[in-house]
């Protein structure tokens, strides 16, 4: 791999989860059919161009990555609540330019893991497939817990990383809110934070802490059919300074991010999403752009 100099703090922070990923799926916090299970693959294709540590003049960077993810989810009740597990296990592909100075490397591999645990708490019965089919959905009031496990490919000796060496934990709690005729519209409110363990290993020999990151998004999404949905998207992210070796870098974050998606289940058994995302806002964040093709196989729902 030929070096990038400077472009290390831009992989790192570039591959920092609350970064690359996208909005919480709109209608996450809705009643479903318990003992239902889906397994999931996800493409992702996202480019950014930004210097995310502002104590390093970059000037002119671009990443491009390339990811699939294979999840898995099982649908329970806790208490008579619906509650869910989601496990992911990605795979991607990353490559970065610096443009003034004419350099550039790659890497594939693993990415960092998650799983996460979620019920809902208001609106969210425990359902059969029989009751849901007559179930007139209310407000609904969810929380979850995201944990990264740093299973990525990480090597401290080299520029570009899919892993971050370090855990997240991202708490949430969601409302969702039904309305209009028959119910066609939906709001949906998330409040979440990114907790980050340190980076022991960050450049070889530095450590990297990185203070909360909080966020807030909301969601509007309108039911076209029985069998389309389609839904307008924005997250707000601040703060997350980052500190190396007990330096603060006065990085503190703020991020605008708007998309749009739309959902389509022709039947019980196959769903098919189309994500798109981009940042408007981007202070010490990545001007970043995304696509994301979902499809979702279900089964144990008949």
């Amino acid at each position: 791999m030929r070096v990038l100099p400077a472009g290390a703090t831009i992989a790192a922070s570039f591959f920092c989860p609350p970064l690359f990923a996208q909005f919480t799926d709109p209608r996450s916090y809705t009643p479903g059919v318990v003992g239902t299970n889906d397994l999931e693959f996800d493409y992702t294709y996202a480019r950014a161009n930004a210097s995310i540590d502002t104590s390093l003049v970059v000037g002119s960077a671009t990443l491009e990555l390339n990811k699939v993810d294979v999840s898995y989810t099982h649908n329970f009740s806790v208490l008579g609540h619906f509650a869910w597990v989601n496990v992911i296990v990605p795979y991607a592909s990353l490559r970065g330019y610096v443009a003034e100075s004419n350099i550039s490397g790659s890497t594939d591999g693993a990415g960092d893991s998650s799983l996460e645990l979620a019920a809902l708490l208001k609106g969210g019965e425990a359902l059969s497939a029989a009751q849901l089919a007559s179930y007139e959905q209310t407000t609904c009031v969810g929380v979850s817990l995201t944990v990264s496990v740093p299973t990525g490919e990480y090597d401290a000796d080299k520029v570009l990383n899919l892993g971050t060496h370090r855990w997240s934990f991202k708490p949430e709690m969601g409302v969702s809110y039904p309305f209009g005729p028959q119910q066609q519209w939906e709001v949906d409110g998330y409040i979440n934070a990114y907790f980050f363990t340190d980076d022991t290993a960050y450049r070889g020999v530095e450590v990297l802490r990185q203070e909360p990151l909080p966020g807030f998004e909301a969601h509007l999404s309108y039911t076209v059919s029985s069998s389309l949905w389609a839904s307008l998207d924005t997250r707000y992210a601040f703060r997350g300074e980052t500190v190396v070796d007990g330096l603060a870098q006065s990085n503190s974050q703020e991020n605008l991010t708007v998309g749009m998606e739309a959902h389509w289940s022709p039947n019980s058994l196959h769903s098919l999403t189309l994500v798109f995302a981009r940042a408007l806002v981007h202070v010490n964040a990545p001007n970043y752009t995304g696509v994301v093709v979902k499809y979702v196989y279900s089964w144990g729902n008949e």
